[in-house]
C-alpha cells in the first residue's frame, strides 16, 4: 500500500503522536508516522470498521 495519511487525530504541531492509514478495495493497514519502516497492522476491509469502533469504545466496553 503506498497511499498513506495522517489521523485527524494525530494531535498539534508536528503530530509527534501521529498514526497513517491506507485504504485498499480489500484492506486497511496502520503504521507510525515517525517509523513507517517498522511493523505495519493490516487487516481485511469487513474487519477494520469493528476495530475502529473498539478502539473508540469507552475503557472496559466492547
Amino acid at each position: 500500500m503506498d497511499n498513506w495519511r495522517k489521523s485527524s487525530y494525530s494531535g498539534p504541531g508536528d503530530g509527534n503522536e501521529c498514526v497513517e492509514i491506507a485504504t485498499s478495495p480489500t484492506h486497511a493497514a496502520v503504521r507510525d508516522s515517525k517509523d513507517p519502516a517498522r511493523a505495519t497492522l493490516t487487516f481485511p476491509a469487513a474487519a477494520f470498521t469493528p476495530f475502529l469502533a473498539a478502539l473508540k469504545a469507552p475503557a472496559g466496553k466492547p
